[in-house]
């Protein structure tokens, strides 16, 4: 059986399983507490990070190497493009969210409004909040203007970077923070993604103490 470690509001996380779901990869999902760093766990992933993945009797760990593996041994349906080119914008976008997008937005707000209160942490830190929210309006303008010359962010097709950039957006979106009017293009084109049968199952997320915004799971929305 295919088995994720993991922990639902994790970006990283939900890019593999957006991957293993339109790859049609059936798995057991486990949530994993990984900041408690048991032995057990430690001895998955020595890193002491989420996402792990247990496949074809091999321990897999690092979002993107991951997703990789699986997208050059599964490699139907595509998600990345067969042309040098193509897969080095694939791979640019991908970090850009993982790295940039995460240091001054995902784990500036989910850090603070989030995680803190899961790992009982203390209380927000509002200055690193509105860091976020700041920062979120940048990244939101530079994905419209993808999206200006673009199907998708990489190009005329779907790819790993539309689901690197789906996790990290639905994460802020469970929690209501994401200001969708500020950009048409990129409304419509979480719309595509959030309708896509590989998004149910984060669709139907819960965390408990932490119910989602009203309208995370609304596919009109």
């Amino acid at each position: 059986m295919t088995r994720l470690y993991h922990v639902a509001l994790s970006p990283f996380c939900r890019k593999v399983r957006l991957t293993l779901a339109e790859k049609r990869i059936e798995v057991e999902l486990v949530e994993e507490r990984y900041w408690e760093q048991s032995v057990e766990f430690l001895r998955r992933n020595p890193a002491g990070k989420v996402p792990v993945l247990k496949y074809d009797n091999r321990t897999f760990s690092e979002s993107q190497a991951i997703c990789e593996y699986l997208e050059e041994t599964i490699p139907s349906p595509p998600l990345m493009p067969r042309d040098p080119d193509g897969r080095y914008e694939v791979r640019r976008l991908c970090a850009w969210f993982d790295d940039k997008f995460n240091t001054e937005v995902t784990a500036k707000i989910m850090g603070e409004r989030v995680w803190k209160k899961v790992m009982k942490q203390g209380y927000p830190d509002s200055k690193n909040v509105k860091s976020g929210l700041s920062a979120v309006k940048f990244h939101l303008d530079y994905m419209g203007w993808l999206l200006d010359q673009r199907r998708w962010l990489a190009g005329d097709a779907m790819t790993l970077a539309d689901f690197t950039a789906a996790a990290h957006l639905s994460c802020l979106d469970y929690i209501s923070d994401v200001d969708w009017d500020r950009s048409s293009n990129v409304k419509d084109w979480y719309a595509k993604i959030k309708s896509r049968p590989a998004f149910r199952s984060l669709l139907a997320d819960q965390i408990p103490g932490l119910p989602p915004a009203p309208q995370y799971a609304e596919l009109d929305f």
